[in-house]
């Protein structure tokens, strides 16, 4: 008879029960007769390891999972894991640069290449750690978002979407990550928040030896305004209708524009209009009809559009044309302020730019609608019940939501 032990040893039982499931496939499913219960596992990157949220995650599905077969329900649990594009392009060309490799030295073939080795050597870490947690997932099925099966999957549901007509191809506003190229989707922005400086900038009002004032985080994109706007109630700055003005540095005469999406109680109430970055900005420049420049390469220094400081990083022209303002005498004073901040998920140290750019989006007013009307049905309710209004918000706010990405390790464009 075996003596029991006096203490737990995890690494002995855990083990040995879990290579007992394993041959005797108690995890594995194939339809029949029985009532099918199914999950899929929300794929991890293949990137990382498991983090806290992943175990809390993971144990949730594996109790609903083991729970369903001790009722007789046939049930599966598909694993798998995600590419992640972004993440893992930026993993590889960090070891690609160790080795003195940039990834414009390589054909997209031969990145590939570099991607799947990546891939292959740390993709299975995360399958292993789930396999330590006890995971019960039927691991013949374990599926991987880049592999040939997935990919024909996307492709014929990108297919189906564009002929029913909810993809499109558009120039629109999006989040751009300077340092991997690419546009983002605005779920990839993270919002910080920092130490700003408010800039207050003298605009001189054409044929006056007055000026107007505006407020600003950002004064490397004055190159890039093409309007000064008012709210046509704002008394303060009511000589202002009609008139034209200089923006500071630059020479160029822009019209001042009246709209009430203007705060007057923010700054001076006068607000420097820039459609090719910034998301307002934009929809202010569609609506008044506005000249768009676009004074940012892909990498976020400045491009010949922008006439002036032409190939500087976007963060050296801001503390350059801060001194060039002073010195020229058009700033009338700097603040502390501060100020969300949105950079990017996937290059944690990378601030998101809002750029102008042709890109393809999904639209989500109609695959939102069903949504909507199973919650406002009778059979949903939310626990708790507040969750019901942070709902109700996101849905209203939903907008069409870019699909596209300026990446090599990814699901192509059919």
């Amino acid at each position: 008879m075996n003596e029991l032990a006096t203490k737990y040893n995890p690494s002995e039982v855990e083990d040995k029960w879990y290579d007992y499931w394993m041959r005797h496939d108690l995890f594995k499913s194939t339809p029949d007769a029985r009532e099918p219960y199914t999950i899929v596992i929300p794929p991890p990157n293949v990137t990382g390891v498991l983090h806290m949220g992943h175990m809390l995650n993971n144990t949730i599905q594996d109790i609903l999972v083991r729970r369903a077969r001790m009722t007789g329900k046939n049930a599966l649990w598909v694993p798998g894991t995600d590419h992640a594009s972004i993440a893992t392009e930026a993993k590889v060309v960090a070891k690609l640069a160790e080795k003195g490799i940039q990834k414009s030295d390589l054909t997209r073939e031969e990145f590939l290449k570099h991607a799947w080795d990546w891939t292959h050597q740390y993709g299975g870490i995360i399958l292993q750690q789930l396999r330590k947690l006890g995971a019960s997932c039927d691991w013949s099925r374990t599926a991987f978002t880049m592999d040939e099966l997935r990919s024909k999957s996307v492709t014929k549901v990108f297919v189906d979407l564009y002929r029913r007509g909810l993809i499109y191809r558009g120039k629109r506003m999006v989040n751009w990550d300077p340092k991997a190229k690419t546009a983002l989707s605005d779920i990839e922005v993270i919002y910080k928040e920092e130490h700003s400086k408010l800039y207050y900038l003298r605009y001189y009002i054409v044929g006056e030896d007055r000026y107007a004032v505006v407020a600003t985080t950002r004064p490397e994109t004055i190159m890039g305004d093409t309007a000064m706007c008012i709210n046509p109630d704002d008394p303060k700055n009511a000589h202002l209708k009609g008139k034209r003005v200089i923006v500071p540095l630059v020479g160029r005469e822009i019209p001042v524009i009246e709209d009430d999406y203007v705060d007057m109680e923010f700054g001076t109430g006068c607000l420097k209009v820039t459609p090719a970055h910034d998301v307002n900005d934009y929809m202010l420049g569609q609506k008044h009809n506005l000249d768009t420049i676009d004074i940012f390469n892909d990498d976020a220094t400045i491009s010949e559009a922008a006439g002036m400081y032409i190939g500087m990083d976007r963060f050296a022209v801001r503390e350059q044309i801060a001194k060039d303002l002073t010195e020229a005498g058009l700033i009338e004073k700097v603040e502390n302020y501060e100020n969300k901040v949105g950079y990017s998920e996937r290059n944690a140290d990378t601030v998101a730019e809002p750029r102008l750019s042709n890109q393809w989006f999904l639209r989500m007013d109609e695959l939102a609608r069903p949504a909507v009307g199973a919650v406002d049905s009778d059979t949903v309710r939310f626990i708790p019940e507040k969750f019901k209004n942070t709902f109700d918000h996101w849905m209203a706010e939903i907008h069409d939501w870019c699909i596209s990405r300026q990446l090599w390790w990814g699901h192509r464009i059919p």
